[in-house]
């Protein structure tokens, strides 16, 4: 005997909320593999100086982002299914499932704030020690010198934030991207420390409204779920 009632309604606004939630992991897929492929961070972040690799750390929650994304998928997928079917046991299994990932997406959240910072300054880090190389008179014998052109050609910048910095497209204008007039080499490139903080933190702020979003839509669906089960009980019972 099927729900009836406001329980029938329920059933099908979970399906509605499991259909937006499967998509929504379809969604921070497409996202995560942009942002994996993304010519800007690809080209930054596959840099070597010497025998050092560009900090990874970038990566790594980007490779957590495409888990989520398939595993969203999946989830959606089957408490669809268990809601069309009214199976108590899909719903307690798809209920588990959520509360694993809603588990999970809070330990990832807390642990983004808190690093938050360290992906960019981890990367400034990087860029300096490429550019004090690419600034010593043997540049000639390491990869400082096209490291620091990748940085500066992938993002319209030059020089770090300091008073080195500020004079490089003077003192160094090999290292900086070409302008029509010595003016505009000079005031229209922006210092690379400012870049790279734009770069990942216009990124991060993606990842996190998309986190929020999944989160309401998680906890809706986990109230539902536990409503539809109950009633699926009780009209087994009557």
């Amino acid at each position: 005997m099927g729900v009836e009632g406001c329980t029938k309604c329920i059933k099908y606004l979970l399906f509605v909320f499991n259909f937006i939630f499967w998509l929504a992991g379809g969604i921070i897929l497409g996202v995560a593999l942009w942002l994996r492929h993304d010519s800007q961070t690809t080209n930054i972040l596959y840099l070597q100086l010497g025998d050092k690799q560009a900090p990874n750390t970038f990566y790594v929650g980007i490779y957590i982002l495409i888990a989520v994304g398939a595993v969203m998928m999946f989830v959606g997928f089957l408490g669809c299914y268990g809601a069309i079917q009214e199976s108590q046991c899909l719903l307690g299994t798809f209920f588990t499932c959520l509360v694993i990932l809603f588990a999970c997406e809070v330990a990832a959240g807390i642990w983004g704030f808190v690093n938050k910072d360290q992906i960019a300054k981890d990367v400034k880090q990087f860029y300096d020690q490429a550019f004090q190389q690419a600034l010593m008179a043997d540049s000639e014998t390491n990869n400082g010198k096209a490291v620091v052109k990748t940085f500066h050609e992938t993002l319209d910048c030059c020089g770090p934030d300091n008073a080195i910095g500020a004079i490089t497209p003077l003192w160094r204008d090999d290292l900086c991207p070409k302008k029509d007039t010595l003016l505009k080499n000079v005031i229209g490139l922006s210092n690379c420390h400012k870049k790279i903080d734009e770069l990942f933190s216009g990124k991060l702020y993606l990842i996190g409204i998309a986190a929020i979003v999944v989160a309401v839509i998680m906890i809706f669906e986990m109230i539902l779920s536990m409503v539809l089960c109950c009633g699926i009980r009780n009209s087994s019972v009557y």
